[in-house]
């Protein structure tokens, strides 16, 4: 079975939204009491005490600008936990945040919607990945919180280098 890996907001782009965000705001970092908060830089739950700053971000536009896409309509911007400061990434392959309900959306390489699906529980990633792929069309994945449709973290294709 393919293994597929959770993309994390890159470093480069997370020192742009440390300075302004993705709708022009400046960040307003602020020490998180509870902890929970899921950590887009890191891919894991924050700690309570950690610093962090709630960003808007929009991950399809900036993927569309790396490819030449145009997703018109399809793009958009919504809120993310990252931390503050810098931090060392994710540490480990684990997929995150699988403790509950996600969607997986699917995009084509014009960066367009091509569909969806449910993800009831951790064991239902991989399958889900994997049939989304197998469509030639689907370009992009990203995972996204069911309960306000924020985006968790993006998978793109895997090259085949078995050929090689």
């Amino acid at each position: 079975m393919t293994t597929y890996t959770a993309r994390p907001v890159t470093a480069g782009v997370l020192k742009e939204l440390r300075e302004a965000d993705d709708a022009g705001r400046p960040p307003l970092p602020f020490a998180d009491e509870e902890g929970g908060a899921p950590l887009r830089c890191c891919l894991r739950r924050s700690t309570p005490g950690e610093r962090i700053v709630l960003v808007s971000y929009a991950p399809l536009r900036r993927w569309a600008a790396e490819t030449g896409a145009d997703p018109g309509a399809y793009d958009e911007q919504g809120p993310v936990f990252v931390h503050a400061d810098d931090c060392p990434g994710p540490d480990g392959a684990a997929l995150p945040f699988t403790e509950v309900h996600r969607t997986v959306r699917r995009y084509s390489a014009d960066g367009h919607i091509l569909g969806g699906r449910l993800v009831r529980d951790g064991a239902g990633f991989e399958p889900a990945f994997a049939e989304a792929f197998a469509d030639p069309k689907v370009a992009l994945l990203h995972v996204r919180a069911v309960e306000y449709g924020c985006f968790l973290y993006e998978v793109r294709r895997t090259p085949d280098t078995s050929a090689t």
